[in-house]
């Protein structure tokens, strides 16, 4: 796809198109054994790597996908994360992802940014349903799809295999643009 994903802002963010300058920030976060893991991507061992998954980020827009946000804090302009509507097909649907950096957990901030791409998903993409996974150990991205009021579809047994060959119960998330409209208009969202 070559759109250019539009800049999104909220009051504590800016989210832009990763870039492989955010390599350093990234790899401060994606190299600790307790952050990929549990969102099913192994740890990276060197930022040679990190940049090489970033290019894979950019590179993914050849396939016809929208491409990835960093999740920057406008307090220092550091790169703090990313969250993106990936596995995208063209005015259906798409799956939410998010990581952020452990040192900002706790400050609502994947909550946040996940909601500026919901709004993009349904508002410009005219999107029918957005969905989102997570391990059923993710206590963590439970909580971000509850706050975001995402409705609960149930379990997938044995719906992911690892990248370690391990296979994992996920759990299902989604939110249709009726749900999105109605949320909207009556200023729940």
């Amino acid at each position: 796809m070559d759109m250019k994903l539009p800049l999104l802002f909220t009051p504590r963010l800016l989210l832009r198109e990763i870039e492989e300058k955010d390599c350093l920030d990234m790899y401060e976060y994606a190299h600790l054994s307790y952050v990929g893991p549990t969102a099913g991507w192994k740890p990276h061992s060197s930022p040679n790597e990190t940049k090489a998954i970033i290019r894979m980020f950019i590179d993914k827009k050849k396939l016809g996908q929208l491409g990835t946000y960093a999740i920057i804090w406008q307090q220092t302009n550091k790169m703090i994360g990313t969250v993106e509507l990936h596995t995208y097909i063209k005015n259906f649907k798409a799956e939410l992802g998010y990581t952020v950096n452990p040192l900002y957990w706790g400050r609502g901030i994947a909550v946040e940014a996940s909601k500026k791409v919901i709004s993009l998903g349904f508002e410009v993409l005219k999107l029918r349903r957005i969905e989102c996974a997570s391990f059923v150990s993710n206590t963590q991205s439970r909580r971000v799809c509850e706050k975001l009021g995402l409705s609960f579809e149930g379990i997938r047994k044995k719906g992911y295999l690892n990248y370690d060959g391990s296979i994992h119960d996920i759990n299902c998330y989604a939110i249709t643009d009726d749900e999105y409209f109605q949320r909207l208009y009556n200023n729940e969202w």
